[in-house]
């Protein structure tokens, strides 16, 4: 229920109405304004109309090219035809074509799934359900039609013939009208600039008076001034005569054609209706789209139950008019928390209680009839199944009705009517009558909606009224802030404490003259004068403290932040330590087991090579080299260094071991005879781990080819005798195959550093659509290359554009193992949390 019956005029919502209208594209949006939008109680309803807003809104702002804006609304020429041998004209056939294409554009486009086999657009989806298109009757309409929506010539083989005789019969006229005119020019009768002309269908020569009769031919019209006639000659009346029986001709079969077609579309005028009333919803949804996006207007969190919890909420119409002034409006916080049900709003006269009156019922008017409402997204909005209006001048003169009477007339209505589920909206509580006793119904009035349960927005100048609502636990004061030092009002609502009117201040302002604000003040006592003092001083030192605490609140939050990432990034150090450590501890066992083998092969290459120099000393060469690359990996590594001096060092003593008696063990050894030898050998097959005599390095006979073998040492080949072997067994440990990897420091510092400032989480909000995707790009980049287990992307919910974007680029990321929306205490669906594999 809604009351008064004027309410939409008095909160304004009739300007919005007018708003909306004027970005329809038709009449069919107009009159759905008009019509289809209207108060609602049903809390499925209202989602339902939110969400197909919600969703049209991020479908205009994502897709540019899907559809043509074409909305004609052919309702009455649709209903004009349903009788026989009636028909549409050639401009309702072709506004009708390009009115069912635009609609089968959106029905295809909302009723075709995604990559994830859903709808794109649910709601819109299934808004597009059970609409007919009518793709054959947009077929017919183009074989008769041009693309100018007229009649082409090939519409029909009679057609075709009858234009053809015309244009035949017309140039031969105009030949034997050049011949006319030629020969007059000659002999002088008419001027050389005179050219055919047409005078009521038929083809003429405009000739002087004096000549007319020098013409053979019939004289159909002269000019205004007589100084001109036209004349048909003879000799073309019968072509002319001809060429207007081919015309009528031609407007008879025309006629038979779009009769034809518009039997064909007789029979499907129901579905034709319901596609124009889908044609009329989409107009107003696209109109609802760009008002939203003019007045930032968005889909907060609504709750089948009532409840008032706006954040930056501003009145639309007052935004608008303070714009083309180049001023702004102050947002409206407005809260009711726990079991508060009313608030009661005080504070100096044009203080901007009345407005602040007005945005709340022209706000939750708009958001119970289905529409955007320009406040943050994360506020609460609840719904009322009524909603009372008590505002402005109600006097009523035919029913001789004072304004203190209409009011009054009015508080009755809402306390016979209100329940838990209403809205009282009460501007100037009590007043216009003796303030003592006004003060004193309005406090029982204020009580028994108390007792009722009631939600509600009072504003009022009594004091006993603040005092009440004070000691009540289900009502709270708020007050419009006053600014003492510069006397004019902040507009800045303040739940919490009573404001104050600031009478006394006001009229020195304004310059009453002092005698008269003095006497004033003797009759009302310093004590009450002072009171409004100490109140806005306390309201003023409440804020100041507030922001402080809000402030260090932040503070606090952001150091807790920090101190909590710098442990995380400990415990990762910690971790990317051992992994390091690990990594080195293999590379060098890695290049160990490579020089060793390197060793060995030089000594066995020395060995085979004897006495030659200059093979030596390549030899030699080669080692060398292969230090210095060793070397060169990382010059810090002082262990893999030592490691190498040592595999040299026992490489050298194998080759030249001493006996106890200083002899070297090649010296002290029995030689073994060439039938030990012989004993000792045995037969090598591919596959087999062999050693060279006298050396420890196990290897594997890769190939065998009579008595040579090549053997594999580490990742070395070496082409050996097969008299040079002996069996080994298999090595215990598997050789390492990774690959060692170098960074440089500068390299390592700055990975660092980027991690050490790196904030796992980024803004979007506001951004464009191409800004917000290269900005996340970069962010995700950033935290795949750190190592992040886990970060935040806020992009509000808004159309759910931004989200989707955002999604769908994640969907592309292999390293992006999940991502969900926030915990609905910490953001919900406007933030996005990905994790990492």
């Amino acid at each position: 229920m809604i009351y008064p019956e004027n309410f939409e005029q008095k909160i304004g919502f009739d300007e919005i109405r007018t708003l909306l209208k004027g970005r329809c594209m038709s009449t069919l949006g107009t009159e759905w304004v008009d019509h289809q939008v209207q108060f609602m109680t049903d809390y499925d309803s209202i989602l339902k109309a939110l969400t197909q807003a919600q969703e049209f809104a991020r479908f205009c702002e994502t897709e540019d090219d899907v559809y043509e804006e074409n909305f004609f609304d052919l309702r009455r020429p649709l209903l004009r035809i349903q009788p026989e041998n009636t028909h549409l004209e050639e401009l309702e056939l072709f506004d009708l074509k390009r009115s069912l294409m635009t609609i089968h554009a959106l029905t295809s486009f909302f009723c075709k799934h995604n990559d994830e086999d859903a709808y794109t657009y649910p709601a819109l989806a299934e808004m597009a359900t059970g609409i007919v298109a009518f793709p054959n009757i947009i077929r017919r309409i183009d074989e008769v039609l041009n693309k100018y929506g007229k009649i082409k010539d090939t519409a029909s083989p009679e057609l075709l013939s009858i234009r053809h005789q015309a244009e035949v019969t017309v140039r031969s006229i105009s030949h034997n009208l050049r011949t006319i005119i030629s020969d007059a020019q000659k002999d002088g009768y008419i001027d050389r600039d005179v050219t055919p002309t047409l005078r009521d269908g038929r083809l003429v020569i405009p000739v002087a008076p004096s000549v007319k009769r020098k013409i053979k031919g019939i004289v159909h019209d002269e000019s205004a001034t007589g100084k001109t006639v036209f004349i048909e000659p003879a000799t073309v009346v019968e072509a002319n005569n001809r060429v207007r029986e081919l015309k009528a001709a031609e407007k008879r079969e025309i006629i038979r054609i779009l009769s034809e077609l518009s039997k064909e579309i007789r029979l499907h005028i129901p579905d034709l209706l319901a596609s124009m009333h889908y044609l009329a919803h989409i107009d107003y949804l696209r109109a609802l789209a760009n008002f939203a996006t003019s007045f930032s207007a968005t889909v907060p969190q609504v709750h089948k139950y009532p409840c008032l919890d706006w954040v930056q909420a501003v009145h639309p119409l007052l935004q608008q008019a303070l714009k083309k002034h180049g001023a702004k409006q102050v947002p409206l916080d407005v809260t009711l928390k726990g079991k508060e049900r009313l608030l009661l709003i005080s504070g100096p006269n044009a203080g901007g209680k009345s407005v602040c009156l007005k945005t709340i019922g022209l706000l939750q008017y708009m958001l119970q009839s289905g529409m955007p409402v320009p406040m943050r997204e994360n506020s609460n909005v609840g719904i009322f199944k009524d909603i009372f209006l008590s505002i402005g001048d109600e006097q009523d003169i035919e029913n001789e009705l004072s304004t203190y009477s209409s009011h009054l007339l009015g508080l009755k209505e809402m306390m016979k009517r209100s329940n838990a589920k209403s809205m009282l909206l009460i501007d100037e509580f009590g007043s216009g009558t003796e303030p003592q006793i006004g003060g004193a119904l309005a406090e029982g009035i204020l009580d028994r909606f108390v007792r009722n349960g009631t939600y509600g927005v009072i504003t009022t100048h009594y004091q006993n009224l603040k005092n009440y609502v004070d000691a009540c636990p289900t009502a709270v004061n708020g007050a419009m802030l006053y600014d003492r030092s510069r006397m004019q009002p902040l507009f800045m609502l303040r739940i919490g404490h009573p404001g104050s009117s600031f009478a006394i201040e006001i009229a020195r302002k304004i310059g009453l003259p002092a005698e008269v604000v003095a006497y004033a003040e003797s009759l009302v006592g310093k004590d009450y004068v002072m009171s409004d003092k100490y109140l806005q001083d306390i309201a003023r030192d409440k804020m100041y403290w507030e922001t402080k605490r809000e402030k260090v609140h932040r503070q606090e939050k952001q150091l807790e932040a920090t101190l909590a990432n710098y442990e995380q990034e400990v415990e990762q150090f910690k971790a990317q330590k051992k992994s390091v450590i690990a990594q080195a501890k293999a590379e060098a066992q890695e290049l160990l087991q490579q020089s060793n083998a390197k060793i060995e092969n030089t000594i066995r290459a020395i060995r085979e090579a004897q006495a030659d120099k200059e093979r030596t000393k390549e030899i030699r060469k080669e080692l060398s080299d292969f230090k210095e690359t060793l070397s060169a990996t990382d010059d810090n590594d002082a262990d893999i260094r030592r490691q190498l001096e040592k595999i040299k060092r026992r490489q050298q003593h194998k080759r030249n071991p001493k006996t106890p008696s200083g002899k070297t063990e090649s010296s002290a050894a029995p030689t073994k005879s060439v039938g030990e030898q012989a004993v000792v050998r045995r037969d090598f097959r591919e596959g087999d781990f062999v050693r060279l005599k006298g050396q420890t390095t196990v290897g594997r006979i890769e190939h065998l080819q009579g008595r040579q073998a090549k053997i594999l040492f580490g990742s070395m080949y070496t082409a050996v005798p097969t008299s040079r072997l002996e069996p080994a067994e298999a090595p215990q440990t598997e050789k390492i195959t990774q690959v060692a990897t170098f960074i440089s420091k500068d390299t390592r510092d700055a990975v660092y550093q980027k991690k050490l400032h790196f904030r796992p989480e980024t803004d979007l909000r506001g951004m464009r659509a191409d800004e917000a995707l290269e900005a996340v790009t970069h962010f995700i980049d950033d935290a795949i290359l750190l190592e992040q287990p886990r970060v935040r992307i806020l992009h509000g919910t808004g159309t759910g554009a931004l989200r989707e974007l955002v999604r769908q680029y994640l969907k592309t990321v292999p390293g992006v193992k999940t991502f969900r929306d926030e915990h609905v205490q910490f953001g919900g669906a406007g933030i996005t949390v990905v994790e990492f594999e």
